[in-house]
């Protein structure tokens, strides 16, 4: 097995954690985990990279374990977050990378690969698509559609609000949310219709111990990202959809031209919030490899390790090692 290194880089005003594996002089592979997840959700992949002999990188993103959480929320905007990774990469001297991100790690390497057409080579994305930017900041379509019913990323929006259920009890929060949303219930379980003022955790199931894919030494790893900081900075990026839309504008003529594959489980709940993208997404990423894994909730990379190892090795090999 292959050690992981770890560094502290200052980088883009913030304390960047980042882990990397494999050998310094093999391609460069950036992995960026979404929420609420850990740098180590990669260990599967980092593993299988690092011996076909990729240099990865896996940093915790900002409001995450070692990383900086800033307190101010206008400081986990899409394109800041995007910035992170490119001081890094400049600090590192990375002039070609594949980047890969799941959950929130899929906009910000969408949005890498819009920023850095040169440098970003291929692209990958798990569970979250790009359709181009929204013709209105996507908060706004979401409050129009549940007025009356709730939705978590309403309940997110509010401060302190979220923070109070969620940081209560860490593991508790971690063990609901990995299996609310993982193949292990219905697909739309996490989405069930209930009270706008409903808490996140009501009618959700509490399975008592971590999903089976995720073990004691994975589990202590999540519950180690939050503890003695709880979900602030990671809620966060939640809170800056007004933002994240009037920063984009520049871009928002710009398709994703580089290779991309795409990968998204048949019992993701997102697949059914992103239907819309979903359908619009191949005008957008032309150049574009999709792969529906069966009876795979949200958490793509960790549910379906194998699965995803082979098709990014397989990807990596034809579309970014052979051209890099």
């Amino acid at each position: 097995m292959h050690a992981y290194e770890h560094r502290l880089l200052s980088v883009n005003g913030i304390t960047l954690s980042l882990y990397s594996a494999g050998p310094v002089e093999g391609p460069v592979v950036w992995l960026l985990h979404g929420f609420p997840e850990s740098w180590y959700s990669w260990r599967h992949q980092m593993q299988a990279l690092a011996e076909a002999g990729y240099r990865v990188m896996v940093p915790e993103m900002r409001g995450y374990g070692q990383s900086s959480a800033p307190p101010d929320v206008a400081s986990y905007d899409l394109l800041t977050v995007c910035g992170d990774i490119q001081a890094a990469m400049d600090r590192l001297e990375q002039c070609s990378v594949a980047v890969v991100g799941h959950d929130w790690g899929a906009p910000v390497a969408w949005h890498l690969a819009l920023l850095e057409p040169e440098r970003v080579r291929v692209v990958g994305a798990m569970a979250v698509p790009y359709g181009g930017r929204p013709k209105r900041p996507a908060i706004e379509i979401i409050r129009s559609h549940f007025a009356e019913r709730f939705n978590y990323i309403l309940y997110f929006q509010q401060p302190g609000l979220a923070e109070a259920e969620l940081d209560a009890d860490i593991p508790r929060t971690l063990r609901m949310m990995m299996h609310n949303t993982s193949a292990a219930v219905p697909k739309d379980f996490f989405l069930q219709n209930k009270p706008a003022d409903s808490t996140l955790s009501q009618g959700m199931q509490d399975p008592g111990t971590p999903p089976a894919w995720c073990s004691p030494e994975a589990f202590e790893c999540y519950v180690r990202t939050f503890e003695g900081r709880g979900f602030r900075g990671a809620l966060n990026w939640y809170r800056n959809f007004e933002l994240n839309w009037e920063r984009t504008a520049p871009l928002a003529e710009r398709k994703v031209e580089q290779p991309a594959l795409f990968l998204l489980g048949d019992k993701d709940p997102v697949g059914t919030l992103e239907a819309h993208t979903l359908q619009k997404m191949p005008g957008w990423v032309p150049d574009l490899e999709q792969h529906l894994l069966a009876d795979c909730g949200h958490w793509v990379q960790s549910e379906r390790p194998e699965q995803v190892n082979r098709l990014l090795l397989d990807f990596l090999g034809r579309r970014y090692t052979t051209t890099a």
